[in-house]
């Protein structure tokens, strides 16, 4: 089939014309824009790329590539696009406008955040807030939002997203700090939920999911070819938390072991990870991508900490599961089958003895129990 032409793209008729690829333009009337059509997960998806008075052919060629690119990768083109779009806010009428939450807050961050920070973060940072934060707490006037407005928007982010969910609050504490400077508001209910926002997950049980859909739920993860799909399916192998597989690096991995720095830990000590032939070959798959992080993100720099849960919703599970519930799964089947003594399913699961004789004695006795456990573990998910 012949590829379009820059002049023919203007000249066409009515009907959706192919320039190969599954990259289309769409002409109706005097409306022609260009649609890319690919398959995920057995599903046939189309997304647009823009009109083509603003993207002409070369441009939309390339966006197509980088479009196919990721769905090679496992990504949804139109879930990652639906992810970062930012939430609509309504007009608010007269003065009060210039009053609302929304208003102050990229005020502040056109002031303060845009002149001192990267193109990519200062995107991030203000994104972050139109994402997580209810439309009709954004829309009303900064002086009359209620802490407990923000803490019902942020718990659930809380809950499973516990890093975002605090660099969000932090955000929001600076814009109050700045309305109240400015006379804008004279409290700052986003550092009154600091401890209530902490407390509130603390007693929150994550979503975990029964460790006997495990095995149908890690065939699931391993037959996916994404990046995401390798850092969760290590997760559950090694049953570690999503902040210590997202900063993992290849320094810290030797052989069947992985040293986790005591720095990323809920512990004073480094915690040792011993590798089942299952999680060493999820290594295997990743090697070369990145000289720093075992598991990268799409530009080779750390992987988001939105990705695995992203992933989560993507193929189906996350109504049954968080991230971190995966733990629990482990604690459940361990404890359940008898498979492993308490201590050393703790020991796995890096949760810190307060007595530091008895913690060391752990590190030292565990260490033939903790690999047979972790191993065992692998050979369940694995369905054997």
């Amino acid at each position: 089939m012949a590829r379009l032409t820059a002049a023919a793209c203007k000249k066409l008729g009515d009907g959706k014309h192919s320039d190969g690829d599954g990259l289309y333009l769409i002409v109706r009337g005097e409306h022609r824009s260009w649609v890319f059509r690919y398959s995920i997960n057995g599903k046939k998806r189309d997304i647009g790329l823009g009109k083509l008075s603003l993207v002409g052919l070369a441009e939309a060629r390339r966006a197509a590539a980088d479009t196919r690119a990721k769905v090679r990768q496992g990504v949804d083109p139109l879930v990652e696009k639906k992810i970062e779009r930012v939430p609509p806010v309504k007009k608010l009428e007269g003065s009060d406008a210039k009053k609302s939450l929304l208003a102050i807050t990229r005020k502040y961050h056109a002031r303060f955040v845009e002149p001192v920070r990267t193109t990519k973060h200062a995107r991030q940072w203000i994104r972050s807030v139109e994402q997580h934060v209810a439309c009709k707490v954004l829309e009303k006037q900064i002086d009359r939002v209620q802490a407990g407005e923000l803490l019902d928007s942020l718990q659930p982010l809380y809950s499973e997203i516990p890093e975002t969910a605090r660099r969000v609050r932090q955000r929001l504490e600076a814009v109050f700090d700045y309305a109240m400077l400015h006379g804008l508001a004279t409290t700052n209910p986003a550092s009154a939920i600091t401890r209530s926002l902490r407390q509130r997950r603390n007693n929150k049980h994550f979503r975990a999911l029964p460790y006997a859909e495990i095995p149908a739920f890690f065939k699931t993860v391993h037959e996916c070819p994404a990046m995401s799909a390798r850092s969760l399916e290590f997760l559950l192998l090694t049953a570690a938390r999503t902040e210590e597989i997202l900063s993992a690096r290849w320094s810290e991995v030797s052989g069947n072991v992985w040293l986790v720095p005591h720095e990323r830990m809920k512990m004073p000590e480094p915690h040792v990870v011993h590798l089942s032939d299952h999680a060493a070959a999820v290594l295997d798959k990743v090697r070369g991508f990145s000289d720093v992080w075992v598991f990268p993100g799409a530009k080779g720099e750390q992987q988001s900490n939105m990705a695995m849960l992203t992933l989560l919703s993507r193929l189906g599970w996350r109504e049954k599961t968080t991230v971190h519930g995966l733990r629990a799964s482990f604690s459940t089947w361990a404890n359940e089958t008898g498979v492993a003594r308490p201590d050393v399913v703790e020991a796995c699961l890096a949760h810190s003895e307060d007595d530091r004789v008895r913690r060391a004695y752990n590190r030292a006795a565990f260490i033939a129990e903790r690999r047979r456990l972790l191993a065992a573990w692998a050979l369940y998910c694995a369905g054997v």
